[in-house]
């Protein structure tokens, strides 16, 4: 099952310009509020139409603007839950399965699958109540059986767990990773939250202001974001400006310290390394600093740290174990900064 998209909308201070492919995976959307990812779904799913371009699902086209087509979001047959679930607040849980089915004219069969939807998601014993009457973890297992016992062509998750206390959220999130292996199609998912991405899709696009800056595989796309916006959504922290030097260095001009880049790279306006990737003692981009600050999360220590003969520069963030800086803790420290874990960055 495979999805295309390639469309433009014109917001007048906003533009969206955004183009995909997947097939039979899950592709998460992830960028910043107002990056253009929820969209881009209500464009998939019929409720926004595009200026210009094409939408095809499973070889079927959704939209077109040369051919005029333009089908309706009933027949488009495309399951989109958005971040409040939009459950009818005055039907009963059976009651919106049976709303979510009705595209199906048998009535023994309508009621057989919805039967076997409210069995899989556990929701018999809640069909009698109202959404007002349920929890926000029960309100998304209803969203999603209502839509998947529609049997859409694709599924799409609009920050699926954004309505849910923090406690909730990786509980559910293990129940939605097995809802997508059990629908088996392609699922576009939309989220703001790096962690909640990677651990649930195969590819990522990263949106920045309407447009893809960063599009492949999770793995190659942390390895590489490739632009400082898409860097930053990736969890990157250091991150400064940068200037050539010529033989393979830069100047990396906010932290004041000259860098190798990995072999072959070319230098871009940009340099980042990842907090972890920072590594104590000698060796190549080794640099002397001084410890600027110590900030102590849950079950592990960020300390800040700028060059001793740069007072000016800004500080870079360096992660470890408690234990680890309990062993090295000093005023200053000698650290270096491996070229292959540097990044060079677009602006």
């Amino acid at each position: 099952m495979s999805i295309r998209v390639d469309i433009e909308k014109n917001f007048g201070s906003f533009r969206l310009e955004t183009a995909f492919e997947a097939e039979n995976e899950v592709l998460a959307l992830l960028g910043a509020s107002g990056c253009g990812k929820s969209m881009t779904l209500k464009c998939i799913a019929g409720i926004v139409k595009p200026d210009r371009g094409h939408i095809e699902v499973d070889g079927v086209t959704l939209f077109d603007s040369e051919k005029r087509i333009n089908l309706t979001p009933q027949e488009r047959m495309t399951g989109l839950m958005f971040q409040n679930y939009a459950l009818f607040p005055n039907m009963t849980v059976l009651g919106n399965l049976r709303a979510g089915a009705r595209r199906e004219k048998n009535k023994a069969l309508r009621e057989k699958n919805v039967a076997d939807m409210m069995e899989m998601f556990g929701l018999n014993e809640l069909k009698n109540r109202l959404p007002a009457q349920l929890s926000g973890g029960q309100q998304q297992r209803v969203a999603l059986a209502r839509i998947l016992v529609s049997s859409p062509r694709i599924l799409m998750l609009d920050e699926p767990f954004s309505a849910l206390d923090s406690h909730l959220r990786f509980r559910l999130e293990q129940e939605v990773r097995e809802v997508i292996r059990r629908f088996g199609k392609t699922v576009l998912l939309v989220s703001h939250d790096r962690d909640e991405v990677f651990r649930l899709s195969d590819s990522i696009a990263v949106m920045n202001g309407g447009r893809i800056e960063a599009y492949g595989g999770k793995h190659e796309v942390f390895r590489n974001p490739r632009t400082r916006q898409a860097a930053v959504l990736t969890g990157c922290k250091n991150i400064s400006r940068a200037s050539a030097l010529g033989d393979g260095r830069v100047l990396a001009e906010d932290w004041g310290v000259a860098l190798s880049l990995p072999q072959g790279a070319q230098a871009k306006p940009c340099i980042g390394t990842r907090m972890h990737d920072i590594c104590a003692g000698d060796g190549v981009n080794a640099v002397d600093c001084a410890v600027v600050s110590e900030i102590e999360n849950p079950f592990s220590i960020t300390v800040m740290l700028r060059p001793v003969d740069r007072p000016q520069a800004v500080p870079v963030g360096w992660e470890m174990p408690k234990e680890e800086w309990a062993r090295l803790r000093a005023e200053r420290i000698r650290v270096c900064f491996p070229p292959e874990n540097l990044l060079t960055l677009e602006e």
